[in-house]
């Protein structure tokens, strides 16, 4: 199968990062979710076939699910490369791979946060714990196994890199960076769009282990922006196989990481070519994450 790794559209680039590239299209955006993939922060050769229609559709069906917590700034998604010619006119002409891995969304003014909700015990929370008994440097009730659930799910916020790790940010390292106000309403919004997303998912069998959110000011309004509980940004486990006490296989590229990791790569760039069949894997689970929680397939 095809993958989109670039594009290069008549529209003037705003941004290229690890997997969309955003577009000025008129006063609005174009934002393209391609197929590429990262890990470890350095973006791979190869591409993930769907991996972008999945990204953007999933966003999409999110956005709509919980505008009535938060506003967001979704238009439409291009279902019809047409579509482009309402907000910039003229005798352009735009590639058919546009179709399902974009949307046009409204311009925000982004707050540079990543606003982390974990409702269980996994990944870099995990290490820390095992490692100190904290939770984002927070002590932690005694002897929680690795992918347990957390009595209630908690906010762990950290800055918003353009390259490198994001770095863990305190409440009050939040209140210092934006306010005490908008500090609370960031935390206060992400638990409940988590809380309304994890009852919904558990209806789906599916559990969100974990998830980031990014929110941004929208005409002077707080909204959601960017992309939403993804497989990128979540961590989703099957809740038939889900088991505490040991790492839960993920709808995400989870494979890809453990196989770069085996594979003795030393993480800096360039990163190596993924072979055949795990390129496929990767891309099916990224499919069924779709499937299982939207009831429907590409």
């Amino acid at each position: 199968m095809s993958v989109l790794l670039e594009t290069n559209l008549p529209l003037t680039l705003l941004h290229r990062g690890k997997v969309r590239d955003n577009y000025e299209l008129g006063d609005k955006l174009l934002i393209v979710a391609s197929d590429r993939i990262s890990a470890f922060d350095v973006v791979l050769p190869c591409g993930i076939p769907e991996k972008g229609a999945v990204l953007n559709l999933l966003s999409a069906f999110w956005f709509e699910k919980t505008a009535h917590l938060v506003p967001n700034h979704v238009i439409e998604v291009v279902r019809d490369v047409r579509q482009l010619n309402a907000y910039h006119p003229g005798r352009r002409t735009y590639p058919a791979s546009l179709v399902n891995r974009s949307m046009i969304v409204r311009r925000a003014d982004r707050i540079a946060v990543e606003c982390v909700i974990r409702g269980y015990l996994s990944g870099s929370a995990w290490a820390e714990y095992a490692s100190n008994g904290t939770i984002h440097g927070t002590a932690a009730r005694a002897r929680m196994r690795e992918s347990e659930r957390l009595t209630q799910p908690i906010f762990t916020p950290t800055t918003k890199a353009d390259t490198g790790h994001d770095q863990p940010l305190s409440m009050s390292d939040l209140v210092a960076l934006v306010g005490e106000s908008l500090a609370e309403e960031l935390k206060e919004r992400s638990l409940a769009v988590y809380a309304f997303a994890e009852q919904y998912a558990s209806t789906r069998g599916i559990i969100i282990a974990d998830t980031k959110m990014e929110f941004g000011f929208l005409d002077g309004h707080l909204g959601l922006i960017d992309e939403l509980l993804t497989p990128d940004s979540s961590r989703f486990w099957d809740a038939t196989s889900y088991q505490p006490g040991r790492p839960q296989p993920s709808f995400d590229k989870q494979m890809v990481r453990d196989w770069l990791t085996a594979s003795g790569w030393n993480k800096e760039p360039p990163g190596p070519m993924l072979p055949d069949d795990l390129i496929k894997r990767t891309s099916q689970r990224y499919r069924e994450a779709y499937r299982r929680l939207t009831g429907q397939s590409l």
